[in-house]
């Protein structure tokens, strides 16, 4: 760069890099809640979580794609479009309509869909309405069946 650029130029052009590079410093010294901190969990990672029944495994994949392609064992099934409304419902209501213990915003949640992508957004809609321990397999159901047989509903 140094043969490019006049040495004024380059200058102000390093001392504009510096200061970016340094409010990027400040950026990540004052992260707190606000910095996404990696929250996909992988196929061994989920094994383990699943093998210690510590969490809560939620497939946000519609009914249908459960019943015709099958499920994670140990997954429960909220479809994406009721993640939100689920998770606020009162106790007893959740557990007439999903068959399962209502998690707490401090229970682990694991979610869960074909390909990371409804799950990502299921995560995001958890982590808004306080579940700090919100978590979602990246790798989805693809990933699951290339290690795993389903198991069908």
């Amino acid at each position: 760069m140094r043969g490019l650029l006049p040495p004024s130029v380059r200058q102000a052009w390093l001392r504009r890099l510096q200061a970016a590079l340094g409010d990027l410093k400040s950026i990540k010294g004052s992260c707190h809640n606000f910095c996404t901190v990696s929250k996909d969990v992988t196929y061994k990672e989920l094994k383990n979580l699943l093998s210690s029944k510590n969490i809560m495994l939620i497939d946000v994949r519609e009914k249908w794609e459960i019943l015709e392609y099958g499920k994670i064992p140990g997954s429960i099934n909220i479809p994406l479009h009721e993640v939100t409304e689920a998770l606020q419902m009162d106790s007893k209501d959740f557990k007439e309509k999903y068959h399962e213990v209502k998690p707490s915003k401090s229970d682990s949640l694991v979610f869960s869909c074909l390909a990371g992508i409804r799950s990502k957004e299921a995560l995001d809609a958890a982590t808004s309405l306080g579940f700090s321990r919100a978590k979602h397999y990246a790798g989805g159901w693809k990933e699951w069946v290339t290690y795993e047989f389903p198991e069908k509903k």
